[in-house]
């Protein structure tokens, strides 16, 4: 399995992104897709997950009612739209798949991990 993690960039406060994450070479239909974030002397979080099988999701509180997460299966990929972007949302995004099939917060769970894409939220 691989995931391609991607629409990072610099932003203004206030303004929008949309992350992606592709996976190629997935068998299963019992996975969850989550994204997490590492900022700088920072631990890595949890930002938001969507389980496949359910589609149930969860966010980080900070980003509760800002961020949306969905998925198109028909291009295996996951979408994180960012909205009404803070400064502290500044840091390298990672997606990552668990077999599992439910979501976590917890990243030691997680099998597989794309690369990370950089966010930068300053004006």
């Amino acid at each position: 399995v691989q995931l391609q993690a991607s629409g990072g960039g610099l932003v203004q406060p206030g303004g929008s992104l949309r992350l992606s994450c592709a996976a190629s070479g997935f068998t299963s239909d019992y996975y969850a897709t989550g994204w997490f974030r590492q900022a700088p002397g920072k631990e890595r979080e949890g930002v938001s997950c969507i389980g496949n099988y359910d589609g149930s999701t969860y966010f980080l509180d900070s980003v509760e009612g800002r961020f949306t997460i969905s998925r198109d299966n028909r291009k295996n990929t996951v979408y994180l739209q960012m909205n009404s972007l803070k400064p502290e949302d500044t840091a390298v995004y990672y997606c990552a798949q668990t077999l599992g099939g439910m979501c976590s917060k917890n990243a030691t769970i997680y099998d597989y991990w794309g690369q990370g894409t950089q966010v930068t939220v300053s004006s």
